[in-house]
Formats: C-alpha cells, sequence, structure tokens
C-alpha cells in the first residue's frame, strides 16, 4: 500500500494505487486554454448556444430570435423567484411526462442530445415505456434553418393517423433560443394535430409549470375545434354536470372526490392533464373547474376564454372540504339546504378518520409538486405541528384560501422556495420529520434527522375527503418513529469527516476553494475544445 502527498503536506490518506498521480497528457494545454478564453467567450463561441451558455444569454439570443412574446407570456404566467435557474429536474420533464401519459400520442423532442437522453432515461424510469422520437441538430443546421426542416419532416412522417391523434413536438432550451419556428409548423396533417411548444429552462421555472405549459396547449386547440363544430364525445359521460379537475392527483382522489359531489347532484369529470384527446372536450364541457393544482395559468385562461367558473383549493381536510364543497354549490347555483346536507355526512367521516389516525410531531414541507399547501393542511388537521411550507411553484390565486389558512395557523408560506430556504427551515425548526425534495431528506438525515421524499412517498397517496383524511398517519408516524434508528446509525458513524474532509484520516485535510476554481475553468475550457472538434 502506497503512500500519496499531496501538493508538499506531509502524507495523509491511505491509497491503493498510484493512478492519481499519473500526469494530464494535456494539462499544460488546457490550462493556457483556460486562462485565455474569458468566460463570456466560451458562452458565445462555437454554435454560439450551448447549454454552457447561460440563462441571461440564451434569453436574449431567444428574444432577439423571435421568441420574445412566447418569453413574456411564461414570465406573465410563470414569475420568477430567488432563484433564476430551476433548482428541481428539467422544466420539460413535465410537459414530456404529459404527453408520454396519453393515448394516440407521439412526442418528439428537439434539443442537445445529453438533454434528450437524460430526459427520456427519466421518462422511463417512472414507468413511460413509450417511444420518444428525437430530431438532431448540429451548428449547420441549427443557424441555417435546417433544424426547422428536419422537424418538419419528422412530424410529416409520424403523422399517421390510424395510429396517432396527435403530435407534439417540444422545443428545449438551444432551440428556443436560436428561434426555430414552432408555430409554422402545419396545425394538422392527414387529420393529426400537430401542437408545438417551447419548454426553455430559461423560460419556465419547474417541470410542474411546464405541464401547464402542454395543457394549456391542448386545451386552446381542443377549444377552437369545439368552436368550430361537432367533436367527438369522451369515451364516458353522464347526465349529471360535472366539476373538471385540474392538476394530477392519485387515482383514487378523482373517485373520492366524486363521491363527495354525487349528494349535490355533480360528478367528477376528467383530469386535466387528460389520458386522451377526447377527454379534454369533456373538460371544457363542465359546469365548473376545480384547481386542485392552483399554477395551471395557462389552463385556467383556456376555461375562462369558455366561460368556465374556475374554483380555488381542494376538498382536504375538514376544514378545506367544508369551504370546498361551499364554494362548488355556490359555483354551480345550488341551495344552501342541499350544500349543508351533502356536508354533514362527508365532514363526520372525515373527522372521524383524522381522529382515529392522530400524527404528533413537528413537521417541516417543501416540494415542487404544487400540492405542498394541501399536504400541509392535511398534516396540521391530523394533529401535526407544520410550522414551515415551501413550494417552487408560484403564488397565485387559486392557493390564496389555503395560504391564508395555513398562515392563521402561525405557518411560514414560501412559495419559489430555494434549496437554500428549504435547509434554512429544517435548521432553523429541527422538526421530528423533514418532507423535502431528494437534497431536503439527504441534508435532515445528514443531521440524523428523519426524512421523506415528497413526490414518491407523499403524492402517491390520496389527500381528498374521508380516504386522504388517514394516509398520511401511518408513513409519517412510522418515519418519525425511526429517529432512534437514525441516532444508532449517527453514533455509529462519529468522526467521519464529511465535505471536503469525508473519510478516516490521520490529518484533516484543508479546503483549497481556489483550486476547485481553477480546475472548474479547465473542465470548461476542455468542453469547449472538444465541442470545438465535434466531439
Amino acid at each position: 500500500m502506497d503512500e500519496r502527498a499531496h501538493l508538499d503536506r506531509p502524507a495523509t490518506e491511505a491509497v491503493y494505487d498510484s493512478a492519481a498521480t499519473a500526469p494530464l497528457s494535456n494539462g499544460a494545454a488546457v490550462s493556457a486554454m483556460a486562462d485565455a478564453i474569458e468566460p463570456a467567450t466560451l458562452a458565445r463561441s462555437g454554435d454560439g448556444l450551448g447549454c454552457h451558455a447561460g440563462a441571461t444569454t440564451m434569453r436574449e439570443a431567444a428574444s432577439a430570435a423571435g421568441k420574445s412574446e412566447i418569453l413574456a407570456r411564461y414570465a406573465a404566467d410563470y414569475p420568477k423567484g430567488p432563484h433564476d435557474q430551476p433548482q428541481s429536474m428539467c422544466p420539460a420533464f413535465g410537459s414530456l411526462r404529459v404527453g408520454l401519459r396519453m393515448r394516440r400520442t407521439a412526442t418528439i423532442l428537439s434539443g442537445s442530445a445529453c438533454c434528450v437522453y437524460g430526459l427520456t432515461f427519466t421518462s422511463h424510469f417512472y414507468g413511460a415505456r413509450r417511444t420518444v422520437g428525437y430530431v438532431p441538430f448540429n451548428s449547420e443546421t441549427l443557424v441555417t434553418g435546417k433544424l426547422f426542416e428536419d422537424i418538419r419532416e419528422a412530424v410529416f412522417k409520424i403523422a399517421d393517423p390510424a395510429l396517432y391523434d396527435t403530435v407534439i413536438v417540444t422545443n428545449l432550451c438551444v432551440p428556443t433560443a436560436s428561434g426555430v419556428p414552432l408555430q409554422l409548423l402545419p396545425k394538422e396533417i392527414n387529420g393529426v394535430r400537430i401542437i408545438g411548444i417551447d419548454v426553455p429552462g430559461f423560460g419556465v421555472p419547474t417541470h410542474a409549470e411546464a405541464k401547464d405549459v402542454l395543457a394549456g396547449a391542448m386545451l386552446r386547440y381542443a377549444r377552437c375545434e369545439a368552436e368550430a363544430g361537432p367533436v367527438a364525445a369522451p369515451r364516458t359521460r353522464t347526465d349529471k354536470p360535472t366539476i373538471t379537475l385540474l392538476g394530477e392527483m392519485f387515482p383514487a382522489d378523482p373517485i373520492g372526490i366524486g363521491m363527495m359531489l354525487e349528494p349535490l347532484g355533480l360528478a367528477a369529470g376528467p383530469v386535466v392533464p387528460t389520458r386522451e384527446w377526447r377527454e379534454l372536450y369533456g373538460a371544457l364541457d363542465c359546469a365548473a373547474v376545480a384547481a386542485i393544482h392552483p399554477f395551471y395559468t395557462a389552463s385556467v385562461r383556456e376555461f375562462e376564454a369558455a366561460s368556465r367558473k374556475v374554483i380555488p383549493s381542494a376538498p382536504v381536510g375538514r376544514d378545506g372540504t367544508e369551504a370546498w364543497l361551499d364554494a362548488v354549490g355556490k359555483a354551480c347555483g345550488i341551495a344552501q339546504a342541499k350544500i349543508d346536507n351533502a356536508k354533514n355526512g362527508i365532514l363526520r367521516a372525515i373527522q372521524g378518520a383524522l381522529a382515529a389516525t392522530p400524527i404528533k410531531g413537528r413537521v417541516t414541507v417543501s416540494g415542487y409538486e404544487g400540492s405542498e399547501l394541501l399536504v400541509a393542511r392535511l398534516l396540521i388537521e391530523s394533529g401535526a405541528e407544520v410550522p414551515y411550507v415551501g413550494t417552487a411553484c408560484p403564488q397565485t390565486r387559486w392557493s390564496d384560501p389555503d395560504r391564508e389558512w395555513l398562515q392563521a395557523k402561525g405557518v411560514t408560506v414560501q412559495y419559489r422556495a430555494s434549496l437554500e430556504q428549504d435547509i434554512a427551515a429544517v435548521e432553523s425548526f429541527e422538526p421530528d420529520l423533514a418532507i423535502g425534495t431528494t437534497p431536503v431528506v439527504q441534508h435532515a438525515k445528514q443531521r440524523a434527522i428523519p426524512a421523506m421524499y415528497f413526490t414518491n412517498l407523499i403524492s402517491a397517496r390520496p389527500l381528498m375527503g374521508p380516504a386522504g383524511a388517514g394516509s398520511l398517519a401511518l408513513v409519517v408516524n412510522a418515519a418519525i418513529a425511526g429517529k432512534a434508528r437514525f441516532d444508532r446509525m449517527s453514533a455509529f458513524f462519529e468522526g467521519v469527516g464529511e465535505g471536503h474532509a469525508t473519510g478516516v484520516w490521520t490529518e484533516i485535510p484543508q479546503d483549497r476553494p481556489e483550486f476547485k476554481a481553477k480546475y472548474a475553468k479547465q473542465q470548461a475550457a476542455t468542453a469547449k475544445s472538444e465541442e470545438a472538434v465535434g466531439c
């Protein structure tokens, strides 16, 4: 076993080979290149608009290339918060997932190969099992306009009415910044609808809002079809007036909502985003729309254009369900006596479920799905103390009832919450359980605080009505009860370093941030040199 000296300091780390001492074959050249080229020049050289160019540069380029109108619309619909770039997954995953879950729908992506790879990998990881089309490009096809012609050719090839009702084409960051004009694609080919959308990371803050980008575009197309003449009827129809449910939710929730609406003489309508094109017509043909997830701004605009009333919040917990049923009844012109009669049985069932499955402990909540405020409400009514709830989504009027209820309970509500704010909440409140995104969960567990991933463990449960009232208690209480296990693990690993000092050392190494900065610059230069020769 060798001992390796590092930068003239005493040997402090045990190693098993000398591979790390091998010199870089092009180290000097890369270092010289890094010193000679400014970052701004790197961002604009070569094809001019790689993923490395930065949000500001790409936004300016997109505006100059004719995308100023769509970027202005996104800025109004999805106002940004303290972080300029998304801190969750690529936003385009949201719109991609919506398209992949629809029947008879083809999906084509136009973007950098690395982005397309990541998006398709993530989609299949979440069980898409559907083909994702990809139109590749290079510097020449991008700047000459050939990329648009390639996209157009691909759309014509795939638009087979025997297989598809719709083809969705999505521009990612680089084609959007370069002004690839998807709006010039035909609106229909052989009876197959063609929908082109731009979903750049520098214009759409979260993947949740990217779902609204596509849902709004499809609703607009479907609304225009319905206004022009007869359209296909949904597979299933009811004689009762329906309430369209806006926002993805656990499959049992629409059923539970339907049971709560039945005493009012109403039925649950389609869930938007839908699973089939014809469901969009049914969604538009409703008595009112329930904005279960409050960030679907573009979709709300289409429903309001169709003269549909939009109801905020959701039937979560006793208080939330009571207020929501009142709002639904009022929107649909139902007599108050009938509303009160419907509430009596439902609220008793919810109260009983909450009492039977109490939650004891302090819980912080954060996430990027858009239902974080609803989860916090349910936790509080279940008996938990919730001092903080952060959501990556923006504040809208459709979440006002939930925000006001939470703030009246002394909860700090943070819209467009950054990772740093969510972690600061864990540090400040020292909860018995932290519910959040992957890095928040990681941070909490490193502190020996039990933690749960919001998306997989909380979103994957019913939240509405009596079924939702008791759904969180089992998993939340079990997680809180695991504190002793975390304490044992923390004690076992006591003394092991972290960060730059991770490992077991005879002498703790010093942090050298100047080296990190130097090598980061060299890596950027290396990547640029490889890009220049087509690697």
